[in-house]
């Protein structure tokens, strides 16, 4: 158990730099426009989607079918877990107030804060699910190798940091103090992995439940948060085009690194 929080957490901590490796971006170029961000966001959306598909629901639904005789029941318990993941952040998102840089403020708390403190919770938020996910693989190891959620993960915090960046430059920030804040809110992720391990490491029969409990909550994000970011300017083809690439990309890695 000790050396699968080390390993576990360590990943989750070397893909929460690559939010920092985004951020840090801002220093590369002097001006990214929305269709560079939303290029690289549609991208991202395309890994996350096949990292929860491929390295985390379909090894849940092979291991549920090994342990569980009746696969109706087996069904309904990946389908029980998936709910559950998304009702988690669901809530998360209902309950903490912060704001995304098109839709607008969400959370039924409302607090009189800097709009760009708001949208860096909004992150924050996303990247809980993100280390849960990260956390669950590590206690699921014996069932596929977690490399390639790693990575997967690594490669789509890079637009998010950039995005948040790019964001607070915008509204006055040095980027420097943009990049440093895009670095912090990678920090979610090692605290979501250690919940994902503690809380499947107890008995083997909860890693099935605990990955389908995760790829519930990456596909929330990906279908209630990151589209809606970028399709609200509907360059639909240039969008689609984007996470395909991403969705192709994160199943060929699947497939070498799993």
């Amino acid at each position: 158990m000790d050396n699968l929080l080390l390993h576990g957490t360590l990943a989750a901590v070397f893909t929460s730099l690559f939010a920092g490796l985004g951020g840090f971006l801002i220093f590369c170029k002097k001006n990214y426009s929305h269709e560079n961000i939303d290029f690289m966001l549609n991208i991202a959306a395309g890994i996350m989607l096949a990292s929860s598909v491929f390295t985390l629901l379909a090894p849940a639904v092979t291991s549920i079918n090994q342990m569980e005789a009746n696969h109706y029941l087996g069904g309904l318990w990946i389908i029980f877990a998936v709910i559950c993941g998304v009702g988690v952040i669901w809530l998360l998102h209902a309950v903490i107030p912060h704001e995304h840089e098109y839709t607008g403020k969400h959370g039924s708390l409302a607090i009189d804060v800097r709009s760009s403190l708001l949208f860096i919770f909004a992150i924050a938020i996303h990247k809980f699910p993100e280390g849960l996910a990260v956390g669950v693989a590590y206690a699921g190891q014996e069932l596929f190798d977690p490399k390639a959620l790693a990575v997967g993960i690594a490669l789509q915090n890079i637009p998010e940091g950039l995005m948040v960046a790019v964001s607070l430059v915008a509204i006055g920030f040095s980027r420097l103090k943009a990049a440093l804040l895009a670095a912090l809110t990678g920090l979610m992720q090692p605290l979501g992995a250690l919940a994902g391990i503690l809380g499947t490491g107890f008995s083997p029969k909860l890693v099935p439940f605990g990955m389908a409990l995760a790829g519930g909550t990456m596909l929330f994000v990906i279908i209630n948060e990151v589209l809606p970011e970028t399709y609200i300017r509907r360059n639909e083809e240039k969008s689609s085009a984007a996470i395909l690439i991403g969705f192709i990309f994160m199943t060929y890695l699947s497939i070498v690194l799993g």
